[in-house]
């Protein structure tokens, strides 16, 4: 598969005696084809001719991670072997353990969609099956195996997808039947217990599971992977055919021809849970081989034995475990001398439950050990539990081999949203959940079945990177319907198709009614579970804090040039993940998390670390003690941010799911408290927000609720009767001063939090209305516009967030963290920090409290009107009275704009207006505004102003009379203005695994918007789902559904369900840069129904509606 041949192109070679730990230089298709001479080309033509009708290439689409592997699309190779029942051969890590979509394309380029029927636990190959009767303008044959045709010196042929070409023909000659198997990574797939054989012919990415084939067209070999050497030849190892036509016979038997439906196949696999490696009789001699035993061995086998099977590892918990030991020499099995891979894999085969006798020396001991064969299928996965976007399943052979862990555990395939955001990385093994022993998953499954939304209870696991130490983290279960019920997902052979059904009973997750209610909610579950450990909200104190790296979140996809997602240790997304508490008995271990990226560079600062034995009034005791009076007035007020953002609902170009910031209490009463904190922090309001508070050791819920579209603040309610009594005494808002404003030379107290203690300094205001302009971001997101900030003489730098104050300890500003233009996928660069001045969140603040004239929005139990707010949808940029005389600016206007504003000598100049505004067609780009109501414009100010004096008078329909300077003239324009509310977006769709929304103001600042329709945005799309694999990419509108357009998301959904899961679908997008593109796309409705997301005000809680799913 393209995915897994790119990521092994960067690993390093090392010897195949080395420990799984070292990964080899290998590739599954690498380097240069060898070049074979011109007079040999003739005698190869007729059996290419006849061999490439029946190569073909797969398309695999992996819709979940699972075991080994990860959402990915890509392409690689298959051949048939069986045209008669239509059974297609390739590798295993092709046809995937876990759900799969698939197609294959012959040669004439007819598609039919074909179906796993079975995958090897261990080696490289599986099979596929499809339908012959669908192939219909194609003459071709089977390709018929002979592994006994293969030999050194052999000249072969691969034939396949290499390099993602369709049809490749690479030369190559045998070199090795003995090659050791390739170890490809040390947390994924390998093949063992086998040979490979070896040629010097480079393949490249998509010729997996092409046939090796002899110059009479038989496959004498199954092409695996490659070693990538870009300094010396490459080399191409190929799977030996022995067990392959073993198992195509027993499902050939199991398939009657003349059957019209597949039914399951059982394969007899056995294991004893041992790694076994080949080793010539010299090294077995240094291990303790007595020379007797090598004389009878060499007597008993064939001629020109060169050596011995010798344990390399054994699984724990295995049936060998406690039995052999690496560097046992394995002599006997059931009485006959075993010196070959394929005999004792016969052997363990036809011994499936039944007990063997193998006797083997250890250290120049002999020993007979008698172990029951296991059935392989039995620890191999077949199911698993997909919650909050989570998957759970337990510990495969394959997982446990490379781990060395008991199979069967409970393992972490993908730690989705709720997992993720308490710091479990992937590959962690779960071994407690609310304080109840996990040993299965139906154990997990029975615990998740007693808990309600919103509740947080404790979780320990263990990672194979620190096997010695239990890390606990706190697990907050969803309280918004943020996915799908939990499920259970079967495989099944007979349709190829993975089953779901409801994990738990559909009455079991029960939403709190409120907050409030929550810490009773979990003493009622806990008390059901028979267990005993504090609620968050009435623990004393909190604990003890550590920040490491691991997880990943699922990044964008703005490309499709990279077609697998990584989930592993090492991160696609950066994200930072910090736990707050620690409720298990076992106290405070290491959380897994990841490294920062833009947007939350601000994490170095506020990590959250109380000590144990600190009482509630230390921290106040100690800043009224050895701190500066500002500090320790706005202590009590100040607040850390913990923002997560589910990958399900990553809208308004949001690609980060975790933030940190500092905020400041700007309202606490009885009723509701209000936190204003800037938007780099809070981005979107489909997020989750927990509160700490620096007075008070507590973490409590925090609700977005309003997010000021053009300034960069937002507005965050929480519940001050969760403080409990004393909490809430000890908490208090800030004394807010929005007159007088800050001037060049004001001495101001920078005060915020680190640790969650606040610190201070004192510095100078260097420029109290400095203009703001951050350039557009790509992909596009929000960035502050229109703002007139403060800057200081020194802070604390670019990760440091909190207010400034006056000696007194009244807030004049905010300061915030801003975003600059980033592009993830380069790393981002840093945000940077300036002051806010508090006059512009003081003006909405009023309204909340007061009651604005917007639409209601349910706040701790009671509907409270939200503010609107009216704003002229037009970038502005400032420009020097200097530079526009050069313009043609006449010395009237300029002396009048220097009466209004001596110091800033300044005119306001358009940048571009936000398509889809009311000023799109009536200001152009360059247009300096020069007066509003014939009064003299200079700043952002006088704009709002403006604005806000049309909703006084509630005349000339909320228009505005400019005078503008236009190409040397002067033109008087009605303009109008835009009413805003602060919701951000509250509707989305998931349709074939992309996002769906109305473009956000970030897309219509760029000024564009399609006339064909632009209600239709793709903000994301997700790895391994119908839109990645067809290309249905980010950053472009859908305009048309099969020739019907889809001008908006009601439009769209009622003609998305009309649609068949099978069917393909037309579709016309139309890119930012304004390019039209058709594509075709089939639905997936099995693994991928369409469902929406929507915010409900009367309850406070995203709601997911599934619109269309099969049944």
């Amino acid at each position: 598969m393209e995915k897994l041949e790119s990521e092994m192109e960067s690993m390093g070679l090392q010897s195949s005696d080395d420990d799984l730990d070292q990964a080899e230089d290998l590739c599954r298709e690498t380097d240069v084809p060898f070049q074979e001479k011109v007079d040999t080309a003739d005698s190869w033509r007729e059996t290419i001719n006849k061999v490439v009708p029946a190569v073909v290439v797969l398309r695999v689409t992996a819709c979940r991670s699972f075991d080994t592997e990860l959402p990915s699309s890509g392409s690689a190779t298959g051949f048939v072997v069986d045209k008669q029942r239509g059974i297609i051969l390739t590798n295993r890590h092709v046809v995937k353990p876990g759900p799969i979509v698939a197609q294959a394309i012959f040669v004439n380029h007819e598609e039919i969609p074909v179906y796993p029927i079975y995958r090897d636990p261990v080696h490289d190959f599986g099979f596929f099956r499809y339908d012959p009767g669908a192939i219909q303008f194609l003459n071709y044959e089977e390709i018929p195996l002979a592994p006994e045709a293969a030999c050194v010196g052999l000249e072969i042929r691969i034939v396949g997808n290499d390099s993602n070409e369709k049809v490749s023909i690479l030369a190559g000659t045998l070199a090795r039947l003995d090659r050791d198997a390739p170890t490809y990574r040390k947390d994924g797939y390998n093949d063992f217990n086998t040979f490979y054989i070896q040629a010097a012919s480079g393949t490249r990415g998509g010729s997996s599971g092409s046939p090796v084939i002899d110059r009479q067209g038989k496959a004498v070999a199954l092409n695996g992977g490659g070693k990538n050497n870009r300094s010396s030849s490459s080399s191409a190892f190929f799977l030996p055919l022995e067990r392959v036509v073993r198992t195509l016979k027993l499902i050939q038997k199991g398939k009657d021809s003349n059957m019209s439906r597949w039914g399951t196949v059982f394969i007899s696999r056995g294991t004893l849970q041992v790694t076994f490696r080949y080793k010539g009789f010299d090294e077995v001699r240094r291990l303790g081989l007595k020379r007797e035993t090598e004389q009878m061995v060499r007597q008993a086998s064939p001629t020109g034995e060169t050596g011995m099977l010798v344990v390399h590892s054994v699984v724990p918990g295995g049936p060998s475990h406690t039995k052999l030991e690496p560097g046992d020499v394995l002599v006997l099995v059931n009485g006959e001398v075993t010196t070959q891979f394929l005999k004792l894999e016969t052997l363990l085969d036809d011994n499936v439950d039944h007990e063997v006798e193998l006797q083997i020396e250890r250290g120049g001991t002999s020993l007979t050990i008698n172990i029951v064969v296991q059935d392989l299928h039995s620890i191999t996965p077949n199911h698993f539990l997909e919650v909050s976007g989570a998957v759970i399943h337990p510990l495969s052979y394959q997982q446990a081999r490379n781990f060395r862990f008991h199979c069967g555990l409970v393992y972490v395939s993908d730690p989705g949203y709720m997992l993720f955001r308490a710091g479990v990385p992937r590959h962690a093994i779960i071994t407690k959940f609310a304080d109840v022993e996990i040993l299965q998953l139906e154990e997990l499954i029975s615990v998740f079945s007693k808990l309600s939304r919103g509740a947080r209870v404790p979780l320990e696991y263990i990672s194979y990177k620190d096997r010695h130490r239990t890390k606990s983290v706190l697990v907050t279960m969803d309280r918004h319907e943020w996915y799908d019920i939990p499920k259970i997902y079967t495989r099944d052979d007979s349709s190829g198709l993975w089953i779901a059904r409801p994990a738990i009973p559909l009455n079991s997750l029960l939403l709190a009614s409120c907050v409030s209610d929550l810490g009773q909610g979990l003493k009622n579950e806990m008390s059901e579970l028979s267990c005993e450990y504090t609620v968050v909200e009435n623990m004393p104190q909190v604990n003890d804090m550590e920040l490491t790296n691991s997880i990943t979140s699922m990044d964008a996809n703005y490309d499709h040039d990279s077609k697998g997602a990584y989930f592993g240790d090492e991160n696609d997304v950066s994200t930072k993940t910090q736990v707050l508490g620690d409720l298990s008995r076992s106290g405070i271990g290491l959380v897994d998390s990841s490294s920062c990226e833009i947007g939350e560079i601000k994490l170095e600062d506020p990590m959250i670390m109380e000590s144990a034995n600190s009482s509630p009034h230390e921290s106040t005791t100690k800043a009224a003690t050895n701190g500066l009076f500002p500090e320790c007035v706005i202590e009590p007020s100040l607040v850390m941010l913990e923002v997560n953002v589910p990958p399900s609902c990553l809208l308004d170009g949001v690609h980060t799911q975790h933030f940190f910031g500092t905020g400041v209490i700007v309202h606490h009463s009885q009723e509701m408290g209000l936190v204003a904190v800037d938007k780099n922090t809070v981005a979107i309001s489909a997020s989750d927000v927990m509160l700490s508070f620096a007075a008070y050791p507590i973490e409590i819920p925090g609700e977005v609720v309003f997010l000021h579209p053009v300034y960069n603040y937002a507005l965050v309610a929480y519940n001050p009767s969760a403080l409990g009594a004393l909490g809430a005494s000890m908490v208090h808002a800030a004394e807010l001063l929005p007159k007088p404003e800050l001037s060049r030379g004001d001495t101001v107290y920078l005060v915020g939090l680190r640790s969650l203690k606040a610190i201070s300094r004192k510095s100078t205001v260097t420029n109290p209305c400095l203009s703001l302009h951050v350039s557009s971001s790509d992909p596009p997101c929000y960035r502050a516009t229109n703002m007139e900030v403060i800057e200081l003489d020194s802070d604390f730098g670019n990760a440091f967030t909190g207010v400034l104050s006056n000696e007194h300890g009244k807030v004049q500003a905010i300061w915030a963290s801003f975003s600059s233009s980033a592009k993830p996928k380069s790393g981002g660069s840093l945000p940077f920090v300036r002051g806010i001045p508090i006059y512009m969140v003081s003006q909405v603040l009023d309204k909340i409290i007061s009651g604005g004239d917007g639409p209601s929005l349910l706040i701790n139990g009671v509907k409270r009107p939200r503010p609107l707010v009216r704003t002229l949808e037009v970038e502005l940029i400032p420009r020097l009275l200097s530079k526009a005389r050069s313009f043609g600016l006449n010395d009237d206007w300029i002396q009048a704009l220097v009466k209004k504003d001596p110091i800033k000598q300044q005119v306001l100049r358009v940048k571009g207006c936000l398509a889809g505004s009311k000023a799109e067609n009536l200001l152009k780009q360059g247009d300096m505004v020069l007066a509003i109501n014939k009064e003299p414009v200079t700043c952002f100010q006088d704009i709002e102003n403006a604005c806000k004096a049309l909703e006084k008078c509630g005349d000339n329909d909320g228009k505005l009379s400019l005078t503008i300077f236009r190409q040397g003239h002067e033109v008087d324009l009605l303009v109008g203005t835009d009413i805003r509310d602060g919701n951000g977006t509250t509707r989305m769709l998931n349709w074939c695994g992309c996002i769906l929304q109305y473009p956000h103001p970030a897309v219509r600042a760029l000024g564009f918007l399609p006339e064909e329709g632009h209600g239709v945005y793709v903000t994301k799309s997700y790895r391994g789902s119908p839109a990645d694999r067809y290309g249905l990419c980010s950053l472009r509108w859908i305009v048309e559904i099969n020739g019907r357009p889809t001008p908006d998301l009601d439009t769209f959904v009622s003609v998305t369900k009309e649609l068949g899961s099978e069917e393909f679908v037309r579709i016309r997008t139309i890119k930012l840069n304004g390019r039209p593109q058709v594509l075709t796309l089939k639905q997936d409705l099995h693994y991928w129904p369409t469902w929406e997301l929507r915010f409900d005000p009367d309850t406070a809680i995203w709601r997911r509606k599934i619109i269309k799913a099969l049944q």
